[in-house]
């Protein structure tokens, strides 16, 4: 086997683990990698019928990419809606991804009382793409104490969204918003947050009177 059979066995093994992925950005990354790889293969060997195909897939490749990267901080594209903290419909989103949320949210608890919990759903159309569920703590304090993220967005933060409208936050009075603790791989420090201890704290802006 030379190293131009190696080049197309390359790029064949990395379109198939492409489709492997959940994370639909890195899928969409990897799949044109690999298609790239092909083409230059297919070339030199003069199999331009797979030439043309792979062609095809790196520009519907391409254009996803473009799509996904455009609107991956568009408050159009991802809403954030109120839920009750007993909402049946939170409850079961909660169930179905309870190992992915232990997995990255190990130290994850919800045991302030219910009238001092607030639950965000980010959605994407009709989507759920993100939970953000915070409780009220002395002095101001919005303490997050799940931030999840569905496999499918892992590549995106769309807890941003909630974070970006303050006014969720400072309408109940709070004055800076806490991380959860023991997170594993926060992006918090790209939303302005500032490391405090282990944790990322957001100061959120303070109302003037009119």
């Amino acid at each position: 086997m030379n190293w131009l059979e190696l080049v197309g066995w390359a790029g064949s093994a990395l379109l198939v683990w492409s489709l492997l992925q959940t994370r639909i950005l890195r899928l969409r990354a990897l799949n044109l990698v690999g298609c790239l790889i092909l083409i230059g293969y297919n070339a030199a060997v003069h199999v331009w019928p797979m030439v043309g195909l792979n062609v095809v897939l790196a520009v519907i490749n391409v254009w996803y990419l473009r799509k996904m990267l455009a609107t991956r901080h568009d408050e159009e594209t991802y809403q954030v809606v109120e839920v009750g903290v007993d909402d049946q419909f939170l409850a079961h989103t909660l169930r179905v991804h309870a190992a992915d949320i232990a997995r990255f949210n190990p130290d994850f608890r919800w045991a302030a009382p219910a009238a001092e919990r607030s639950a965000f759903l980010v959605v994407r159309a009709d989507e759920v793409v993100g939970v953000v569920l915070s409780h009220a703590e002395p002095d101001g304090v919005a303490q997050i104490d799940l931030d999840y993220v569905t496999q499918r967005f892992r590549d995106f933060t769309p807890g941003e969204f909630v974070y970006r409208r303050s006014s969720l936050f400072t309408d109940r009075g709070f004055r800076r918003v806490v991380s959860p603790p023991g997170m594993v791989a926060p992006y918090y420090h790209r939303l302005g947050f500032r490391p405090e201890g282990g944790s990322y704290v957001l100061d959120l802006p303070t109302s003037t009177p009119a």
